[in-house]
């Protein structure tokens, strides 16, 4: 069924991705927006809006009901959920089926068994792809939790069998520490996630966070080549590059044919990413989930590549068999996106919603810069802190930072706090030009080099 209309349960950037998308193919667009979001980009840009509920999440973009009735009102074909929200929830899935409707991702079944950390881990193991060493299922109280962790060895994580987003998390060096947080993470993970299910994984030192993006039609199965992210602070990602660079060309290969294996094994349809981390010391990569969505950091993967995962999605979901073959897509160059966000990195990275005074966007060849904003336009206070996305592309990662320090100095945001300064600092460190990071790197280097970089004290959280 050639999809000919979309509603778009999402807000900000990615609403406004899935539009420029579906516009590109000639789909009619429906924009739910909150009422705190009336005045949004994405509302201007679509064919029609409509107010799904008060500002609170749980009351408009995260209500199946509502969104399911405004659906329906509208008439459309399909729903994109875009990322966050409910864009893993299995649940959802179904009710847009049940409604008549597609659902632009995979199976509510395929979300619901891949959403699940622990039967995730089953279907890596099935597929032959590496684990993190831990629990084989989710442990089944703190007595087992301390033979295990005395089995896996010190450091360990509990892990929210529900969790995702680096949420549910919490790393222990000791039995006593062990005792301490595992009530706390189940007693979190219920609140967080419905669901206080835990597992244990030993820690990898000095790890850097590898992904592949990945794409299936539920016969036929491709990757895109793999991203690093790991440059992150407190477990959840800051700014994202493609390729990995220091991946071996054997490895890489490694890396994304277990991937494949991994879709191929549970007949994913749509676009999602699985992610890895990966021992430099050793060489070793093991599975850690799979987003059964398209990630904010997808534009680095267009930008070497040259497809458009987004229109992909939209072609898949309506009943096309994927337009590529995996011996027609073949990355060039470096990209790298700054996730820019509505926060003061002098602060503590105090959220810093704000109305926008003026806005100067760097353009060029090879510049990106995937956005909500307009002068003028008031950041609401309940939502996500993302403003925009900065990406750049280059023939390699040294003209790529290049670039990218240029781009973020020509990017004036005025009004509010941004991160801007964060990632300038980042694009003109010695460590990260000679890519010697790992996935606890940023948190130290906000507290010992950032200041000086930055030429200004910062309060570190």
């Amino acid at each position: 069924m050639t999809i000919r209309s979309v509603l778009v349960a999402n807000r900000g950037e990615i609403a406004i991705r899935v539009i420029k998308a579906a516009k590109a193919l000639g789909i009619r667009t429906v924009q739910v927006h909150s009422a705190a979001d009336a005045d949004m980009l994405a509302v201007r840009l679509a064919d029609e809006a409509m107010n799904i509920g008060p500002p609170a999440p749980k009351k408009s973009y995260l209500n199946i009901e509502a969104v399911i009735a405004a659906a329906k009102a509208a008439g459309v074909d399909a729903v994109h959920p875009g990322y966050g929200f409910l864009s893993e929830n299995g649940d959802f899935a179904d009710a847009v089926r049940d409604a008549g409707m597609i659902f632009i991702g995979p199976s509510g079944d395929a979300i619901r068994t891949l959403g699940d950390k622990v039967a995730a881990r089953q279907v890596a193991k099935r597929a032959g792809v590496p684990t993190v060493p831990g629990s084989d299922g989710r442990v089944a109280g703190l007595e087992e939790a301390r033979l295990l962790a005395g089995e896996i060895g010190f450091p360990v994580m509990i892990k929210a069998a529900a969790g995702g987003g680096g949420r549910g998390i919490r790393i222990v060096d000791s039995i006593a520490e062990l005792e301490q947080q595992f009530p706390l993470a189940s007693a979190e993970a219920l609140a967080a996630f419905g669901d206080g299910g835990l597992y244990l994984e030993k820690v990898i030192a000095r790890a850097r966070h590898v992904e592949v993006q990945i794409f299936g039609d539920g016969q036929n199965f491709v990757h895109f080549f793999e991203r690093e992210c790991s440059l992150q602070r407190r477990r959840q990602k800051v700014w994202e590059e493609a390729p990995a660079f220091m991946l071996p060309a054997d490895m890489r290969e490694r890396l994304c044919v277990s991937a494949v294996a991994l879709a191929r094994e549970v007949g994913y349809r749509g676009a999602g990413t699985v992610e890895y981390l990966y021992d430099d010391e050793t060489g070793d990569f093991y599975f850690i989930e799979v987003n059964t969505r398209i990630q904010v950091e997808h534009p680095v993967t267009e930008m070497i590549t040259g497809f458009d995962l987004v229109q992909e999605m939209f072609k898949v979901a309506g009943g096309a068999a994927l337009s590529v073959a995996q011996r027609d897509i073949v990355a060039s160059g470096h990209a790298i996106e700054c996730r820019i966000n509505a926060e003061d990195p002098f602060k503590a990275f105090q959220p810093s919603p704000g109305t926008i005074a003026s806005l100067s966007v760097p353009e060029g060849e090879g510049i990106r810069f995937d956005t909500m904003l307009y002068e003028g336009y008031t950041i609401p206070p309940f939502y996500d802190s993302l403003l925009g996305k900065l990406i750049v592309h280059a023939e390699t990662r040294k003209a790529c930072l290049e670039k990218l320090a240029a781009s973020l100095t020509a990017l004036a945001i005025e009004g509010v706090p941004t991160t801007v300064a964060l990632h300038l600092a980042l694009a003109r460190d010695a460590s990260v030009a000679k890519g010697a990071f790992h996935t606890r790197f940023l948190e130290q280097w906000l507290e010992h080099d950032f200041p000086a970089l930055a030429g200004r004290t910062q309060e570190v959280a």
